[in-house]
């Protein structure tokens, strides 16, 4: 196992805790920044790239085809295939937090459209699903079994808000671990079922789950109800008849009692884990090999690396696997930097120098503007740094493409060119600016019903003073879909000024004026 320091040289503060990083054909992918995506990348999904120890991040792009995709930190996700031995894939996102703190109960596919020198574009769908939905959550991790020739996904753990009835003003957005429950998604008919199973008594979130064929592995995790961390070792069988599926759970001996471990994958049926907390004040700087055999599992101890002594000091670390055996560790950076939110960064490769050579991840690390204080999450007890699942399944070892950071930015179709509404009128080939302040792109606004969606202001008969306000005022907006759900800012219906009739003044009393020669022939007639 080999360390390598790199620096961050864009965008640094984009690479916050709970962010989430995406394999494609070796290339690897950022997502899940806190703030919302700026205009310079509206997808907020960035290719990171690592030249000569250096990050540097390129905005990736989105088909027109695709649905919006809020930035969601701490998601499970887990990757999909067609078969066991596909080797094209999807990545499945589920729950996670938006940047305004709500929780997402939504499921996205996101599968790779294209990819050139210039830019990559991914194609981006939210399913709908039927029956026992999983409530919003994030901390949590989804897998994908194969039974029978068939596959669902399943979907286990996590934390969300305490219930409406249960709020108080005080504790308001506390949050309690969800049921043990166990869900099996059908994405085939869109259809959840959930399972209560006796060996699971308490929840868990950030916990680690590894799959192969059918059967699941849960090791870890932390329990808001208890304050512990599982020793426990649970063994998830699914299987797939033609009726009702089966789901049974064995509780196994050789379990680690962690939080928020990286698991990243060595080998078909190999895996590390790395990182974590042992307990609320200490990290857990030791490293196992899980290997998964056909009915078995086997943990064993590892050499950990040389970690450096900002690493074994600091409080709180973060991080995500970036596939092929590597691992993206975060540590905040020291106080005294001029950027409060700056961060430290490191690479663990976890395969041998030789390994390393051939399946260095052409890797490429992006991020967003990010709202995040790291004293926002709590160091260590809860452990909301990050939270992996992986497959045995996803081991991928093509990495024929390259990208050239000379190539100049193609923004023809981000996220601009969606269709935002059902009366959407934007196209890529037609549009011609409307506003003063656009200039190759059309003006778009958030709406905040939901999770939060991107329209055309232009869709929105916006005036320009109307666009400029709400560009300029803390306020929420809603868009004309979503207004009559929500209270808040809308767009001000046009009021027809009535004309008023000037007033006729009044008549003045008129008055005769005698003249001197009037006066005096009056006054011989008074006295004659």
């Amino acid at each position: 196992m080999s360390l390598q320091v790199v620096s961050a040289v864009s965008n640094p503060s984009l690479l916050q805790p709970g962010f989430s990083l995406l394999n494609f054909d070796g290339h690897v992918f950022f997502f899940g920044q806190k703030g919302w995506p700026k205009r310079s990348c509206p997808t907020g999904v960035f290719l990171l790239d690592i030249k000569k120890n250096e990050l540097k991040m390129k905005p990736a792009f989105f088909s027109k085809d695709s649905c919006y995709l809020p930035p969601l930190r701490y998601p499970a996700l887990c990757t999909l295939r067609g078969n066991a031995e596909s080797d094209e894939y999807q990545y499945i996102i589920h729950g996670g937090k938006t940047p305004n703190n709500d929780l997402s109960d939504k499921i996205y596919i996101m599968s790779l459209v294209s990819k050139n020198s210039k830019k990559t574009t991914f194609q981006c769908i939210e399913k709908d699903l039927g029956g026992d939905v999983p409530e919003a959550r994030y901390g949590h991790t989804i897998n994908v079994v194969h039974s029978r020739g068939k596959s669902v996904s399943v979907i286990f753990g996590g934390r969300s808000y305490t219930p409406l009835p249960q709020r108080t003003t005080e504790k308001w957005n506390s949050v309690v671990d969800c049921l043990p429950s166990v869900f099996l998604v059908d994405f085939e008919f869109g259809c959840c079922t959930s399972y209560i199973l006796p060996e699971l008594q308490d929840g868990l979130a950030f916990h680690v789950s590894v799959a192969r064929n059918d059967t699941i592995y849960i090791l870890g995790g932390h329990s808001l109800q208890n304050n512990t961390r599982s020793p426990s070792l649970y063994k998830l069988k699914v299987d797939l008849p033609l009726g009702s599926p089966a789901v049974t759970c064995t509780i196994l001996p050789g379990g680690i009692s962690v939080s928020s471990a990286i698991v990243t994958q060595t080998g078909d049926t190999e895996f590390v884990l790395v990182g974590g907390y042992q307990s609320d004040n200490q990290k857990r700087l030791v490293c196992n090999t899980i290997v998964l055999g056909d009915s078995k599992i086997e943990i064993v101890e590892r050499a950990s690396p040389d970690w450096t002594p900002d690493i074994k000091h600091c409080r709180m670390w973060f991080g995500c696997d970036m596939g092929k055996g590597s691992v993206l560790l975060g540590i905040p950076g020291a106080n005294k930097q001029l950027i409060s939110d700056a961060n430290y960064f490191y690479i663990l490769r976890c395969k041998g120098a030789e390994e390393d050579k051939e399946e260095e991840p052409t890797a490429q690390i992006s991020s967003q503007t990010s709202t995040e204080d790291p004293g926002d999450s709590t160091p260590f007890e809860d452990s909301e740094e990050f939270c992996f699942s992986a497959e045995a399944s996803s081991f991928d070892v093509d990495d024929t493409d390259t990208y050239n950071e000379d190539d100049e930015e193609d923004e023809s179709e981000t996220g601009y060119w969606i269709t935002c509404c059902a009366s959407c009128n934007i196209d890529i080939n037609t549009w011609v600016p409307f506003y003063s302040t656009e200039l190759n792109k059309p003006a778009m606004i958030l709406c905040s019903s939901g999770a939060g969606h991107w329209v055309h202001a232009q869709c929105m008969d916006l005036s320009e003073s109307m666009l400029l306000r709400l560009s300029e005022a803390n306020v929420k907006y809603f868009c004309n879909e979503h207004v009559d759900l929500n209270k808040g800012l809308q767009t001000p219906k046009k009021v027809v000024q009535l004309k008023k009739q000037p007033m006729k003044p009044l008549r003045k009393k008129t008055t005769m004026k005698l003249t001197t020669p009037m006066k005096k022939s009056f006054l011989r007639r008074l006295f004659e």
